[in-house]
């Protein structure tokens, strides 16, 4: 079945590759004026492991006793316009489709639609209002279409789904002149509900200073992030981590408060041109306080708020670490990324599920490693093989005949990715 399946999956990776190359696609970039369009498709294929969870088409089901299951399907399809009135105001709007798991057919979203005012003084400073990329981290900011893996990391997509918010930011860069021009500083206020509509009274903060400087062929950026905000309690029960254990506290008037959303996060790159080729080498660490569920440490991005349930507050820690290295002038690079989310630092091993704990699978530590290749067959063109060996933290207390929620072991759910990117 595994050889079957690999069979198939690079017949249908080849036919990809003709059709991408063929004369007639042609590059649709089209400016009107002061209007640009732009945007790019991801076909894929992925075969996972039993436990795997991929990221088009539905999850394995029921009745499919293989071990190994594929789907095919459009991670992404995303068109722009931006509009810049070469004075002070632009702005942009940004669909996407995607065939997002457990989704009946693809759907259409708005990821971006935002507005930019420049400071008059420098045109560089700016005033931004709308759903745009949060100030958070580097991994967050980096377009789908440009990043080396398939996804981003768990942690980021995690804590910051979507990437984008809905809010109002102020960006302060000194001008060309000012020695510290390579200093950004940009902060605001978010819905923290990802690009959904906003569900409650509260607004988050978001913070980040970035500095980036560029030396002969040597390129360093270093960033530090902050975020303060809350999430809605809908219940009145909340869970505290005290020790390797949750506290619970039951109080009326916890029902409409907001539980205490903090992370701090710092990242750097480095890029280095040399006659072997581009070489890259990037990292995360982001760690603090984390609302969630019984179930799930993800942050919200609902349209509206769920049914009451329980609130668990958890202190979390991770990142990723990620080296890519453009083969000399060949059209080839690798990419080799490791990654790290502990969305309950506080517990491990066989105490996560002991009785009386209230801790369970939510609590579970993740390490991935990725390797991959791509090739650039154009500048608009990019195919990209990539595997991810995903090993989760086990406890003897979290077993289960059900191989899917069974942590007693290591639980099989690597994952393979074969995709074709084309961009205009």
């Amino acid at each position: 079945m595994v050889k079957e399946t690999i069979s198939l999956l690079l017949a249908l990776f080849s036919i990809l590759l003709i059709s991408a190359q063929d004369p007639n696609v042609q590059h649709v970039i089209k400016k009107s004026g002061k209007l640009k369009v732009t945007g790019y498709m991801q076909p894929q294929w992925q075969i996972g492991e039993e436990a795997a969870s991929l990221q088009v088409g539905k999850q394995k089901q029921d009745d499919e006793k293989d071990e190994l299951f594929n789907r095919v399907g459009i991670r992404r399809g995303r068109i722009k316009f931006f509009y810049d009135d070469g004075s002070l105001g632009s702005g942009g709007f940004q669909f996407n489709v995607t065939d997002k798991p457990g989704l009946e057919g693809a759907q259409v979203q708005i990821k971006e639609l935002y507005l930019n005012v420049k400071a008059p003084w420098n045109k560089e400073s700016s005033f931004q209002a709308g759903i745009f990329n949060r100030p958070f981290g580097f991994e967050v900011n980096y377009s789908s279409s440009s990043i080396e893996s398939p996804e981003r990391s768990r942690i980021t997509t995690s804590l910051l789904p979507d990437e984008c918010d809905l809010g109002g930011m102020i960006v302060l860069t000194p001008g060309a002149n000012s020695p510290f021009h390579f200093l950004t500083l940009q902060g605001g206020f978010f819905a923290g509900n990802g690009i959904n509509p906003e569900t409650d009274n509260r607004k988050d903060f978001i913070g980040q200073l970035v500095a980036s400087k560029s030396i002969g062929e040597v390129h360093m950026g270093l960033g530090v992030s902050y975020y303060n905000g809350g999430v809605f309690q809908t219940n009145d029960s909340v869970y505290t981590i005290n020790g390797n254990a949750f506290s619970l506290d039951v109080d009326a008037a916890n029902k409409g408060e907001y539980s205490k959303r903090e992370y701090i996060g710092f990242d750097a790159q480095l890029k280095l041109r040399s006659s072997l080729g581009l070489t890259q080498l990037r990292g995360e660490y982001i760690f603090g306080t984390q609302p969630g569920t019984s179930s799930s440490s993800c942050s919200p991005n609902r349209s509206k708020l769920p049914i009451p349930e329980d609130t668990y507050i958890r202190l979390f820690s991770g990142g990723y670490v990620m080296l890519t290295h453009d083969i000399g002038k060949s059209p080839f690079s690798a990419v080799l990324k490791y990654e790290i989310y502990d969305p309950n630092s506080s517990v491990s091993g066989d105490d996560i599920g002991t009785n009386g704990s209230f801790t369970g699978k939510a609590d579970i530590k993740y390490h991935t490693l990725g390797a991959g290749v791509y090739w650039q067959i154009t500048p608009d063109i990019r195919t990209t093989l990539y595997y991810d060996m995903n090993s989760n933290e086990t406890s003897s207390r979290l077993s289960s005949t059900n191989s899917i929620n069974n942590y007693s072991s290591d639980r099989n759910d690597n994952v393979l990715t074969m995709r074709v990117q084309y961009k205009f």
